[in-house]
């Protein structure tokens, strides 16, 4: 059952202390909605430029926190990354214990599943936490803390995603977090799904979804992406696939901190320096 969200500061989930001291998951139960499938597009991106730091770490520990009322995407992640690393070990954690009841029947070596939240109650350092659809029940104002719970946990070299997506995952969008501080936004999505690519802006995670306003930076970047792509139009003839290839060279091109290169931007995904969107700052754009 779905309960009323509880703020992360307050006194009963003030970070670390009360409630995981007490052995409670910190957190709220989610809606649990999902379907399989659903992650394709993180996950293509976690096997793809991120590969890396699962084939670096000394422990290959990856978490799915908040999989929701049916185990499916944790499976498909263990699927996909044991495709890069053949050890990596996944724990899905869920803070319903019936949800986690229901996914026993598929654990398997190397994957595993657990009651808790955004205390990751697992043996070890992650170097991967993917959390979908987790943050969007919670206050703006939570979200810092939320993220430093999650980022406390993770090992040397480790990335903490905080993302949305739509029902079917053809709307997608995320933040990537080391131990430090978000490094970047991602968004990615499915040619012939929209009219102007700022409409994948309904599923931006917490932090920022209700910053796209004018004033605010993720606002300015969701502007220049429309223009880029307007600008662009005439691309159509090739694809949209070549059309967005070439928004996104415009916005490097004019100065955004567009991240890696055609490869990705032709699979609908754009990274962008986390700085260019960030809440409150100050970057005008280019």
């Amino acid at each position: 059952m779905v309960q009323k969200a509880e703020r992360v500061n307050s006194p009963q989930l003030s970070g670390r202390t009360s409630a995981a001291r007490q052995g409670r998951p910190v957190g709220n139960v989610t809606r649990g909605t999902t379907n399989p499938n659903r992650m394709r597009r993180v996950d293509r991106w976690l096997t793809g430029p991120q590969a890396w730091r699962l084939l670096a770490a000394a422990d290959p520990l990856v978490v799915d926190l908040g999989y929701g009322a049916t185990p499916a995407t944790a499976v498909e992640l263990f699927d996909r990354l044991a495709a890069v690393r053949p050890d990596v070990r996944v724990c899905g954690i869920e803070i319903e214990p019936a949800r986690v009841r229901a996914a026993m029947p598929l654990q398997r070596p190397g994957l595993t599943f657990h009651v808790g939240g955004f205390e990751l109650p697992v043996p070890g350092r992650p170097v991967l936490v993917r959390a979908f659809n987790v943050l969007r029940q919670y206050e703006e104002a939570d979200v810092p803390g939320i993220w430093r719970l999650v980022q406390d946990r993770l090992a040397p070299g480790g990335l903490f995603i905080d993302g949305t997506c739509d029902e079917v995952g053809r709307r997608v969008a995320w933040v990537a977090l080391d131990r430090e501080r978000p490094l970047s936004l991602s968004i990615s999505v499915r040619f012939g799904s929209f009219g102007l690519p700022s409409e994948v802006a309904e599923r931006l995670p917490k932090a920022l979804i209700h910053r796209n306003i004018p004033g605010e930076p993720v606002h300015d970047f969701m502007q220049a992406m429309d223009r880029a792509w307007l600008e662009c139009a005439p691309l159509a003839s090739f694809g949209n696939r070549q059309r967005w290839v070439g928004m996104c060279r415009s916005l490097r091109d004019a100065g955004w901190p567009v991240q890696d290169g055609p490869a990705r931007w032709r699979l609908g995904e754009l990274t962008v320096g986390w700085d260019a969107v960030r809440p409150g700052g100050d970057y005008q754009g280019p």
